[in-house]
Order: structure tokens, then C-alpha cells, then sequence
């Protein structure tokens, strides 16, 4: 399948939205100004970008507590994205949930969730809310290598499997549970690999090329929305930063990250792959890329200022939204 051209540009547009607002959520969490902690989404983009640019509107998605990249990839606003980072009313979830519960209903987004694989069995449910009303949405879990070694992740697919569910199981294999390399984790290769004891099919693709995610999500979609039942996509990428911003990058007097794998993921980034490819096949020139860069940045500026003049919650609003 090759993808349209106003499709890659989409596509770009996205991850360069996603990459500007975390450069600058990880400059103001440096300078102190965050509370809390954030996990970024650079060098990841590719993942949540491809899968979300073959979804329809009103499709699920569930993240986890690496999410700010699938809230903006669905179509979050910046505003209420950094109020919410900053504590304040006029944030997604009025400033109580911060930067790993992020959600927004009336996009599809229906939450990040800061537990390890917690998050799959919601979107299992969304699935399900879908087979039983007789849409046909899809919905998406996104989960990282770790999550796949939870009970959760398992529970899931043997359920979305038995009643072909129409749900999309996408592992952000980034190659760590925080700082555990994942073949020590796991004795297997691939994450895609335990598809087959589920009867499902399992995909690998390379998580760093946006537009090879879009194809095989696309697909998956495709399948799910006509009966076909669950895919489990495994996208191989690279995360740019550590397991959360300001993580001591040592363990016991030794670096867990190699400079040469370093290296390896600054040399497949996903952004300049999409960029480089847009230029030299002529789709736009590189001055629209820049003026595009030039106008993003400035929504990510306009957000700031919108969250630091957001008033605080009040002592009132203390007992609001919570389940008693």
C-alpha cells in the first residue's frame, strides 16, 4: 500500500506536534516548573502517530504513562495538555491527574494509566462496548514491552481472541521496563511471537518509520473492523531519553544504555525519516516543512503562557470527580 501524499504530511504535522511539546515539557521539568514526573515520548513518535493516522474519530485509543505522544497523535489540545502538566483548572482532568492520566472522551482518548499493563483491559472493554452496540469502531491498547509480560496483557488478548474483538494490541517494544533490557525479561525474541497461542496474527514492524506503521496498522484496522477479530502489532523503537526525565542514567557505577546504542536511535529518528522523505520526494519543499516548524512552536509557546495564567483548582473542587 503507498501511502497518499496529504497522508504523509498528516503524518508529519503529528509527530511534529508531538516533538516540539515534549522538548518543551522536558525543558520546563529541568527548570522545575512541573510537578510530579513525565515520562517523554521522543524518538517514539513514529508508534502512536502511524497507528492513530489510520484511526477514525470516533476510534478508542488507551495509553499508558508514557502518553502525552497518543493524546496529541488523536488530536489533544495543547492548552489543556500543559495546563493539566501544570497542576491547573483548565487542564484535561482539571489539574488532579498530571502528566499520566491524561484523557479526553470526546476524541477517542480514553485515558493514560500510569500502571503497567493496566490499561489494556479498558481498551478490551471498549471492544466489547463496540461488538455489543454493533459499531464498527475499533479500539486500541497501547503497552510497552513490560506490559506484555503482565497478566493483564494475557487475560486480554485470550478474551479479545475468543469473542473477536475488534481491538488493536500495540507493543511499544523500546527495548526496556524502565532500566531492565527486555531479553532479560523475556525469554523469547519477539512480543509478536505469543500471538500465535492466542490464534491471532502477530506483526513486527519497525517502529522508528512512521509510514510502515501506518500500512500495517491500517491493515489491522481494516481486519478488525470487518469481523476478522484482534492483531497484535510489535513496533521495535527506540525511547531518546530515560525511563522518566531527570532518571540517574547509572546503576551501580555502570551506564544501562550503551553510547553506541544511543547513537543507533539518534541515526533512526523518526521524525527526520518522515522529513527527509517528504523533501526529497518532492511533496513540499523544505521551506513548508519550516514554516510548519516555525507555527507549532509557537502553539507549544501559547500553551505555556495558557497554563501559567490558568488559575490553580480550588479548595472546593477538592472532593469533585472522585468515585465514593
Amino acid at each position: 500500500m503507498s501511502v497518499p501524499a496529504e497522508k504523509v504530511i498528516d503524518i508529519y504535522t503529528r509527530m511534529l506536534r508531538i516533538r516540539r511539546f515534549e522538548e518543551q515539557v522536558g525543558a520546563l521539568f529541568k527548570e522545575g516548573q512541573l510537578p510530579g514526573f513525565v515520562h517523554l515520548y521522543v524518538g517514539e513518535e513514529a508508534v502512536g502517530v502511524g497507528v492513530c493516522a489510520a484511526l477514525r474519530d470516533d476510534d478508542y485509543i488507551v495509553s499508558t504513562h508514557r502518553g502525552h505522544g497518543h493524546v496529541i497523535a488523536k488530536g489533544g489540545d495543547f492548552n489543556r495538555m500543559m495546563a493539566e502538566l501544570f497542576g491547573k483548572a483548565t487542564g484535561y482532568c482539571k489539574g488532579k491527574g498530571g502528566s499520566m492520566h491524561i484523557a479526553d472522551f470526546s476524541i477517542g482518548m480514553l485515558g493514560a494509566c500510569g500502571i503497567v499493563g493496566g490499561g489494556i483491559p479498558v481498551a478490551v472493554g471498549a471492544g466489547l462496548s463496540a461488538y455489543y452496540r454493533g459499531t464498527d469502531q475499533v479500539s486500541v491498547s497501547f503497552f510497552g514491552d513490560g506490559g506484555s509480560n503482565e497478566g493483564s496483557f494475557h487475560e486480554s488478548v485470550n478474551l479479545a481472541s475468543a469473542l473477536k474483538l475488534p481491538v488493536i494490541f500495540v507493543c511499544e517494544n523500546n527495548q526496556y521496563g524502565e532500566f531492565t533490557p527486555a531479553d532479560k525479561a523475556m525469554n523469547i525474541k519477539n512480543v509478536a511471537d505469543r500471538a500465535a497461542g492466542y490464534g491471532i496474527p502477530g506483526v513486527i514492524v519497525d517502529g522508528t518509520d512512521a509510514l510502515a506503521v501506518y500500512e500495517v496498522a491500517a491493515a489491522a484496522i481494516e481486519r478488525a473492523r470487518s469481523g476478522g477479530g484482534p492483531t497484535l502489532i510489535e513496533a521495535k523503537t527506540h525511547r531518546r531519553g530515560g525511563h522518566a526525565e531527570g532518571e540517574i542514567a547509572f546503576l551501580a557505577g555502570q551506564q544501562y544504555r550503551s553510547p553506541e546504542e544511543m547513537h543507533d536511535a539518534e541515526t533512526k529518528d523518526p521524525l527526520t525519516r518522515v522529513g527527509t522523505y517528504i523533501v526529497e520526494l518532492g511533496i513540499v519543499p523544505s521551506a513548508h516543512l519550516e514554516t510548519l516548524d516555525a507555527d507549532i512552536v509557537g502553539q507549544v509557546t501559547a500553551a505555556v503562557d495558557f497554563a501559567r495564567n490558568s488559575p490553580d483548582p480550588s479548595l472546593d473542587s477538592l472532593f469533585e470527580d472522585t468515585w465514593v
